[in-house]
């Protein structure tokens, strides 16, 4: 597998684990004291923070990928049978 072709899939992979990080830092019991600011939902967190959310999307997309080059060099996943051409 080229360089660039698996940047590009570890880039899917961190896009998509934001599915997976995202619905975990909604608003908690314990942010029920803090006021709603005039606009902002009822869901959304009180305090937001960017960059542990992007540590968490690194840590649950280079799983992802670790597992998934492991099956590629291994030969579970054939290129040729997930593009229909085997």
């Amino acid at each position: 597998m080229k360089w660039t072709s698996a940047l590009a899939i570890y880039l899917l992979f961190l896009a998509l684990s934001a599915f997976f990080v995202l619905p975990f830092h909604g608003r908690k019991a314990s942010d029920d004291e803090a006021p709603l600011i005039k606009g902002q939902d009822r869901g959304a967190p009180a305090v937001f923070r960017p960059a542990r959310i992007l540590l968490q999307m690194t840590i649950v997309a280079t799983i992802g990928f670790v597992i998934y080059y492991i099956a590629y060099v291994n030969g579970w996943v054939d290129p040729d049978v997930v593009s229909g051409r085997a």
